[in-house]
């Protein structure tokens, strides 16, 4: 395993984080047994980073973790958390809330489901537009100063709300979305993340699935969330799938798998790039360990970005209602 640094003064992590959504919420039914097996495979396998949301499964998540990092374990993962986003009993979403004391309550609630007594990493899952982020950051601040939060981050800002927020307490990573398929941030994000010393956590890293290479058209509706997703619509889905076949012929060219290859693409992004592998099976996760070894020329890398130029994905990355809630397209 490779190891970066967290910001400009964090501990070192796993290059690879475990996503662990997928375990909980989002992508269909879910094996309990696998999953925990699969996160100590991670463990195993030098992986120290396990992202988690205090609203995957509605809490599910954290309790799953807690039983998977019991005891010695613990002192092997960073463990960083989502808070914000609201759930109704029936699964829905019903807003997001970043006031301070909602901060604080959220929090209590995550150290009990962990049963840990700190957060490595603290972040609101979106900016909430009715509080300002100066007011959000600086409550997760106070639980630094008190000992239950490590280190803060951000999800799904802007640049203005980076710099907004690091002017209160120094932020130490931004996760959003990016892959080969979603590259927005490389304009003006980035850039700002590397001026002001903020890793970047990056999720979405095989676009959901379309670029584990293993999506096909007759998948198309599955019962999990990305049947309202636009790039699995249609058209969309085609044109999509067309880029995907693209890039199978550059992996198999490396001897190598499409997975594996957008993998790589991201860890070759920079050393402040941390991906997310939402794996729920050991199966998947071998699969994601195995792109840690593979080197991209800079021959590769321009042969790869040729094959799937930014402008040419279709379709927005969520539906335009949940758009709007984003830092960058």
């Amino acid at each position: 395993m490779l190891y970066r640094k967290l910001g400009q003064s964090g501990p070192s992590v796993s290059a690879l984080g475990l996503g662990c959504m997928g375990m909980s919420d989002l992508y269909g039914a879910t094996d309990r047994k696998e999953s925990i097996a699969t996160i100590h495979a991670a463990l195993e396998a030098g992986i120290t980073l396990f992202d988690t949301g205090d609203f995957y499964g509605v809490g599910h998540n954290e309790l799953l973790l807690n039983e998977a990092l019991k005891g010695s374990k613990r002192d092997n993962a960073f463990i960083a958390v989502k808070f914000g986003a609201m759930r109704s009993p029936d699964g829905g979403w019903v807003g997001v809330d970043g006031r301070p004391q909602a901060v604080k309550n959220f929090l209590s609630y995550t150290l009990q489901r962990l049963g840990v007594d700190y957060i490595d990493l603290y972040q609101p899952a979106r900016v909430d537009p009715n509080v300002p982020i100066e007011e959000t950051v600086g409550a997760i601040a106070d639980m630094v100063k008190a000992g239950y939060v490590k280190h803060i981050g951000l999800s799904e800002a802007n640049a203005e709300t980076i710099r907004r927020a690091h002017s209160v307490h120094p932020i130490s990573w931004l996760q959003i979305e990016y892959s080969l398929f979603s590259r927005g941030i490389e304009k003006e994000i980035l850039p700002t993340l590397r001026e002001l010393g903020i890793s970047l956590s990056a999720y979405g890293v095989l676009s959901r699935g379309l670029l584990s290479g293993k999506w096909s058209k007759d998948r198309h509706g599955a019962p999990d969330f990305r049947s309202f997703s636009p790039r699995f619509m249609g058209e969309n889905l085609d044109k999509n799938l067309a880029l995907v076949e693209t890039l199978r012929e550059i992996a198999e060219e490396k001897q190598t798998n499409v997975a594996q290859l957008a993998i790589a693409w991201v860890l070759s992004r920079g050393e402040d790039v941390i991906p997310l592998i939402g794996a729920r099976k050991r199966s998947q996760l071998q699969d994601a360990l195995n792109a840690v070894g593979l080197q991209l020329s800079q021959s590769d890398l321009e042969t790869i970005e040729a094959a799937v130029p930014a402008e040419a994905v279709a379709g927005t990355r969520y539906a335009a209602d949940q758009m709007g809630m984003l830092g960058v397209e």
